[in-house]
Order: structure tokens, then sequence, then C-alpha cells
């Protein structure tokens, strides 16, 4: 292919690529910012009602991001059906004692497994991966739309 054909599929390419590079990255930045917010909710604030919901929200959209950074191409839907089946997958674990035979033999496993089972953190899980599909939705339609020229800018694409 050459001509203005290729270059029209070549930077087409680069923007494909781009968006890829784009949303897995800004998965990682998300991560990094969930875990900081989880350890403090884990960490620092007293523990209640409202800060053990507020940390099954943040496990769970923690996964959703970290499937979105392993596979940026994955659409909102196959990423949130992978994160919700993950978060209920670990939430049906803490029926047994595993979660609890890790945790003792090295503590952080219960950030991860956690160790007893709340059925209201099922809710709380389904909940936070909907609400992060569909801002990543948004997200990714916004990233989309292509520039209006401002105000007294000519469009790049009018030829001149």
């Amino acid at each position: 292919m050459t001509g203005p054909a290729a270059r029209g599929w070549a930077a087409s390419a680069a923007r494909r690529w781009s968006a890829v590079a784009v949303r897995r990255w800004s998965a990682v930045a998300a991560a990094v910012a969930i875990v900081a917010a989880g350890l403090v909710v884990h960490g620092i604030l007293p523990d209640t009602a409202a800060t053990d919901i507020a940390g099954d929200a943040l496990y769970a959209v923690l996964i959703y991001v970290l499937v979105v950074a392993a596979a940026p191409r994955a659409r909102a839907v196959v990423v949130a059906m992978i994160a919700g089946g993950w978060c209920i997958a670990v939430e049906l674990l803490q029926l047994s004692d595993l979660p609890a035979r890790a945790a003792a033999v090295f503590p952080p496993a219960v950030l991860v497994l956690g160790t007893v089972f709340d059925a209201r953190d099922l809710l709380v899980y389904v909940v936070s991966v909907v609400t992060a599909a569909a801002l990543d939705v948004v997200w990714g339609r916004r990233s989309q739309r292509p520039e209006r020229p401002r105000a007294g800018e000519e469009s790049s694409s009018r030829p001149r």
C-alpha cells in the first residue's frame, strides 16, 4: 500500500496504539492512587462499616484497573466481567479457611484475600465494578472525540 491510503492507515494505527498506551498507563497510574487510598483506609482510618465498604470498593476498582493495565484493548464489559468474577471468587473463597491460613503464613495476604465472608461485599463489588466500567466507557468516548478548532483557528483537516 502506498500513497495517501498508506499514510492514512499509518496515522490511524499510530492513534490506535497511542490510545492503547494511554489507556494502559492511565490504569497503572490509577492503580497506584487506589493502592495508596486503600492503605490509608485500611491502616489509618478507624475500622467502621463505612471504611469496610470503602476498602471493598477500592479493592474492586483496583482489580478493574489492573485488568485494564494487563489488557488495554479489552472492552469495558469484558474487563468488568473478569474483575467482578475475581472479586466474587475471592469473597466466596472466604467461606473456606484458605485465606485465613494464607494470612497466618504471610500477613499481607489478608489485603488480597480477606479473611471473613460478608455477603454485603458481593454487592459492593458489583456496584464498584459497574461504576468503574461506566467511567471507563465515558473516559474512552471523551478521549476519542476529535479536537475541535478553537475560535479563530483553522481546522487542520480542511484543505488550504
